[in-house]
Formats: structure tokens, C-alpha cells, sequence
């Protein structure tokens, strides 16, 4: 059966490939399989590709793959293919992509030894290009080719209509394309208030979570948000300490949420542009889309009105890492001394517009967020810990 399923498959496409005028190389040739989740058939299919120990390497892509398989109708062949979630490219990859892999360099090294790092101006300026370009590869390929992030915008509205035309033809009823919309709307908004955390209301006047849980459940299987929970306490295991009720919500992509938002480009360029603009839900969802790249749970803890750490990560230690986020030079806080002085943290980390600098809060610009998060992650691998979403 299995056997004679592939005999079919690539029968087709032989004849397909044929009427382009190339030839098939079955012995170097790697086969995509593009959304595939509009199909069970063609998830299905995999099993066969390895059961029949079929010499060249399968891939199977889906934009919404994550939604497909949770629907009744559609299975994974578990045990059969191995799963892997890409990400939009980190700040990292972007620094590559457009030509400062140099650059990069100097920033892990500059990281490694605490040292001050001599070009933080123009890697601040490229951070500031990657709010607004974000790490969606369209976008990426548009601006690295004319160095303007005007166009990474229009790749950005394209794909924002993509996912609108996405919600309407996946999303289980009307109702539920409705809502979906209503609260991927709505996250500019939650992270333009003071308080970054979810609100229903928010969405929708009146708007209860009876009404969006399922439409937030929809979007994270869809890969389109990330969710950051409220912990109620420093104390590791994390995932104990959660708060399931409390949480903040952040795009996939910071150029995606830079479009929504509308943010002026010479916003972020100019030094009282910057002065005012609030950009910390901007920078906010920069760092989270950079841990969660990494396989990375992000959370923040809160003690009632007196304190807020905009993230806490666990590194495979006894104590988690708290991680203040701020968006300019100014870091004047209390709520790191509250959480401190309550949990006793081998390391405090603050991110911030500054350079590079050692002492009792360890100072990291926040160019260099990819270089903790790979950090925090080896020390998770290394200390057996299992992060689950």
C-alpha cells in the first residue's frame, strides 16, 4: 500500500516537473511540500514516505499547520516526521541578512567579556531598523536590497491581509473569524497602555474571556501571538507559579506590530522622536519574540501594586533570572530591588538602550538580547530542563 501511494505521488509530480522542460534528479533532489495543511491527505502521506525508507529528504510546510492539526479531521502521523516551528528571523539573522555579520560578531564578543562594544551607536540604529522591519523574510529581503524600511512596511500589509484572508477560511465559524480578528486588532492597543497586560475589554467594550479565550487559543495554535504569563512567584519551577489568568500578549513579529501601530519611521531615528514615542510594548515584544525564537517561556511577575519584571527566565539553575526591559537609556526602577530583595536572584539582567556593563545588575543593550537568550537556553539544555509552551 505504502509503496505503491509514492509510486502515485511521484508520478504526478514527474509529470508535472516534465512540463517545464527540466529533468527530475531523484538522487540530489530535496521535495517541499507546501501547505500542506489544507490537506490530510498530504499529512498523512508522510508516514508513507517513512515506512518506505524513501532515499531523499521530505519537508512539509505549512503556514497553519499548527490550527490543522488540532482540527478533528486532520492527523499527524506522530513517531513518523519530526516537527520543527520556524520563527521569524531573530535580530541575529537579520544583521546577517543585511550585511553586518561583522557587526554580530563584535557584539558576541563585546557580550562574552562585559566590555564596553565601540560601534553601540550604529548597532543601536540597527536595532531600531529591525522594530521596524521586523524578521518576516519578505521583508527582510526588501529592505536589504534598497535599505528602506518603506518597503518592508508594504511586505508587512501584505501579509497582515494575508492573515486576515487566513482567519476567515481556517478559523471554525463566523463567530470565531470574528473574534480572532477583534483580538489580533487589538494588541497594539493592550501594549500601548501602561499596564501591558491582556485585557478584554479592551478588545471589545464589554468584551468577557468567556467570549475570546477560544479566538486567543485559535491565533497562538496559528503562530500569530505570543503569550506571556504572569508568575505569583521567583521561585523555580516556573510553570507552578503561573497565573493562568493574568498574561500579556505580544505579535510574532515587532515589524508586523511597528505596521499596525502606524510608528513614524523617523520616530525611531531621531533622539526627540524617540523622547516621545512610547516604544516600550515595541521593545517589549522585540525581546520576547527573540526568547521565544529560542525555545524560551517567557513570563513577568508582578507583587500586587508595588513592583513589575517585565520578564523572569528560568536558565536551568535553582533561581530564575529576572529580566527588566527598558527602551531607553533612563533605567530608574524600584521593581528590580523588590524582587531582589524577596528572592535573592544569583543574576539580575536589565536590557536597555546603554552599553555593556558589569556590577550588581548587569547591563545589556538591546542589541545584544540574542546573546542572553542563547545563553539562558544552553543553560536550560544543560540543566535538563524542559520548557513547554
Amino acid at each position: 500500500m505504502r509503496n505503491s501511494v509514492i509510486e502515485y505521488i511521484f508520478t504526478r509530480i514527474k509529470m508535472r516537473y516534465q512540463d517545464t522542460g527540466h529533468l527530475l534528479d531523484a538522487k540530489d533532489m530535496l521535495y517541499v511540500f507546501d501547505e500542506v495543511q489544507v490537506s490530510n491527505r498530504a499529512l498523512t502521506a508522510l508516514k508513507y514516505f517513512q515506512e518506505s525508507g524513501f532515499p531523499n529528504p521530505v519537508i512539509a510546510a505549512g503556514s497553519l499547520l499548527g490550527v490543522a492539526v488540532n482540527q478533528k479531521d486532520y492527523s499527524l502521523p506522530v513517531g513518523k516526521v519530526n516537527t520543527m516551528v520556524l520563527h521569524p528571523m531573530t535580530f541575529d539573522e537579520f544583521l546577517v541578512a543585511t550585511g553586518n555579520a561583522l557587526m554580530l560578531e563584535g557584539i558576541r564578543e563585546a557580550y562574552a567579556e562585559r566590555s564596553a562594544y565601540q560601534l553601540h551607536d550604529q548597532a543601536m540604529d540597527l536595532y531600531r531598523a529591525y522594530l521596524l522591519v521586523g524578521g518576516m523574510p519578505e521583508a527582510v529581503a526588501a529592505y536589504a536590497e534598497t535599505g528602506d524600511v518603506r518597503d518592508a512596511a508594504r511586505v508587512h500589509r501584505d501579509i497582515l491581509n494575508l492573515y486576515l484572508a487566513d482567519m476567515a477560511k481556517y478559523a471554525p465559524s463566523p463567530t470565531d473569524v470574528a473574534r480572532a480578528r477583534d483580538v489580533w486588532n487589538s494588541v497594539p492597543g493592550q501594549l500601548a497602555k501602561e499596564n501591558h497586560k491582556f485585557q478584554y475589554r479592551q478588545v471589545r467594550s464589554g468584551g468577557r474571556s468567556s467570549q475570546y479565550e477560544g479566538a486567543l487559543s485559535w491565533l497562538l495554535s496559528a503562530g500569530l501571538i505570543d503569550k506571556c504569563v504572569r508568575v505569583s512567584s521567583g521561585q523555580v519551577p516556573l510553570r507552578l507559579q503561573e497565573d493562568a489568568g493574568s498574561f500579556k500578549v505580544y505579535t510574532n513579529d515587532v515589524g508586523l506590530l511597528s505596521t499596525m501601530s502606524g510608528v513614524p519611521t523617523a520616530a525611531l531615528f531621531d533622539e526627540r522622536g524617540r523622547s516621545l514615542l512610547d516604544a516600550g510594548g515595541l521593545t517589549e515584544n522585540y525581546v520576547v519574540q527573540q526568547m521565544v525564537a529560542r525555545g524560551i517561556v517567557p513570563r513577568y511577575w508582578t507583587s500586587g501594586n508595588r513592583a513589575e519584571v517585565d520578564l523572569v527566565v528560568e536558565d536551568g539553575s535553582a533561581r530564575a533570572v529576572p529580566v527588566e526591559i527598558k527602551s531607553t537609556e533612563n533605567v530608574r526602577s524600584r521593581s528590580l530591588g523588590v524582587y531582589r530583595d524577596k528572592y535573592h536572584p544569583d543574576r539580575v539582567v536589565r536590557v536597555s538602550a546603554r552599553n555593556f556593563g558589569a556590577g550588581e545588575i548587569e547591563s545589556i543593550p538591546l542589541y545584544a538580547v540574542g546573546c542572553l537568550a542563547d545563553e539562558l537556553a544552553k543553560g536550560q539544555e544543560e540543566g535538563g530542563l524542559l520548557t513547554l509552551p
